[in-house]
């Protein structure tokens, strides 16, 4: 059974694409984890794009955990910012493998009917350090687009090329992943998306005492930090840290 991993981000929906479009061979289906915090442009791109993909054959499947909340017992599944009495920390993710990976395995397990898994993911030659062999025996994971030596920029040309729209990259609105620019875009350009922000930070503050947390970097509240600087000057993008094409293509 061969599927792709769909986070309706410039890669993974260039890739639904050009399998669309006949460029890549067919697929079973695109399965899209739902973690029900991404953006607000997101939303509305998988909605308009999604009839799209189906009538040229590419059927997408949603799925959503059973648990997304933000704030549980014992603290915070999201990756953390804090200052503590060592210096600066972190908190592990939790939140990728309980909104992302294990929702998609569970619906692939219902589905595959003992079948062995292809699945493919949406990375470019740009981040070819985020390629990883699956963890579990019964999932096989490709990534056509390195296959075939395409940038991310190659991406967006070709879906400029076949009057497809570019997405924007899909996270959470409150991902502590976010460059200063991504702050700063959602700030400036997505009001509804920098309210939830806002307000996530503020919940997770004191959800691991004695230290408080923090969704940025600057390690103050959101509406508090600075996105104005020079982009580099500050956060860069912390995605190589992440996991391998779930999130954020």
């Amino acid at each position: 059974m061969k599927i792709i991993s769909l986070g309706w981000g410039t890669q993974s929906f260039a890739l639904a694409a050009m399998v669309a479009l006949g460029k890549l061979e067919p697929v079973d289906f695109a399965i899209h984890a739902d973690t029900t915090h991404e953006r607000t442009a997101t939303y509305r791109f998988a909605e308009k794009w999604t009839p799209w993909l189906e009538e040229r054959g590419v059927k997408v499947v949603t799925t959503i955990s059973a648990n997304a909340n933000i704030i549980e017992h014992g603290g915070t599944p999201l990756p953390t910012f804090q200052i503590t009495e060592k210096g600066l920390g972190m908190l592990g993710r939790q939140c990728t493998n309980r909104w992302k990976i294990q929702p998609m395995r569970r619906e692939i397990q219902r589905r595959r009917n003992g079948e062995p898994v292809e699945q493919w993911l949406g990375i470019t030659l740009d981040e070819v350090q985020r390629m990883r062999q699956s963890d579990v025996k019964y999932i096989t994971n490709r990534y056509p687009l390195i296959e075939n030596r395409l940038s991310r920029w190659d991406c967006i040309k070709w879906l400029d090329e076949h009057d497809l729209e570019v997405p924007t990259r899909s996270a959470c609105v409150f991902c502590p992943f976010h460059s200063r620019a991504e702050w700063r875009d959602i700030r400036d350009n997505a009001p509804e998306d920098w309210i939830k922000s806002v307000e996530v930070d503020e919940l997770i503050r004191k959800a691991r005492p004695p230290y408080d947390l923090f969704v940025c970097n600057q390690r103050k509240p959101l509406e508090e930090c600075d996105f104005d600087t020079q982009e580099d000057a500050g956060q860069l993008s912390l995605w190589d840290n992440e996991c391998a094409g779930i999130c954020g293509v």
